[in-house]
């Protein structure tokens, strides 16, 4: 009766069967924490650094405020702090297209020139929304050709409809992640720590 080669010796096997898998699963999700952790803290000393060379009044950013920025996306981007530890934080995860695409359209809605605005409108187009464009953010077919079609002759508004579309993806996906993240936790954590030295 013939035996499988594997029956026979089943400790030469042995090693495939260890799920190696998980184990750098794990490795990978501690060097994570590590590295969002040091963002943490690089970013926290970056920070400091800003407060202490400006003297304007939004200079002196505390953990109150810090705090605020798990109440909504709005409030951490209306926040010149928050906004900065948001798109490091999205740099950090390579997935910054989002911010960067819902920050140019709030340049562009401000430009009265109509020059200025077709150029701008054409830049944003190959930028961000065109199919395979380096920074393409993630919308629908319809949106994508209905920008295209407005792009022809730009308004302020030719970009609203994607720039809601992807404002409700970061909402629902990078801010939680952001507020889960263990740079947000190793900033507050900083913020607290500086509070209960003084």
């Amino acid at each position: 009766m013939a035996v499988d080669s594997w029956a026979i010796s089943p400790r030469s096997t042995m090693p495939d069967l260890i799920p190696q898998p998980l184990l750098t699963h794990f490795n990978m999700d501690r060097d994570d924490y590590r590295r969002n952790k040091t963002l943490g803290k690089n970013l926290m000393c970056r920070l400091k650094c800003l407060f202490s060379s400006s003297s304007a009044p939004e200079s002196s950013l505390s953990l109150e405020d810090t705090q605020q920025w798990s109440q909504s996306l709005e409030r951490l981007l209306s926040s010149k702090y928050g906004l900065a530890t948001f798109r490091t934080f999205l740099k950090s995860e390579f997935s910054d297209e989002n911010i960067e695409f819902w920050l140019k359209c709030e340049d562009y809605k401000k430009i009265t020139s109509s020059h200025k605005m077709s150029s701008k409108a054409r830049k944003i187009f190959e930028q961000f929304v065109e199919a395979e464009s380096p920074k393409e953010i993630n919308i629908d077919y319809q949106t994508r050709e209905e920008i295209k079609r407005k792009v022809k002759s730009p308004t302020p508004q030719c970009f609203d409809e994607a720039q809601k579309i992807v404002y409700g993806l970061m909402e629902r996906d990078s801010y939680p992640r952001f507020i889960r993240s263990e740079m947000y936790k190793t900033l507050l954590e900083s913020f607290a720590a500086d509070n209960a030295q003084r």
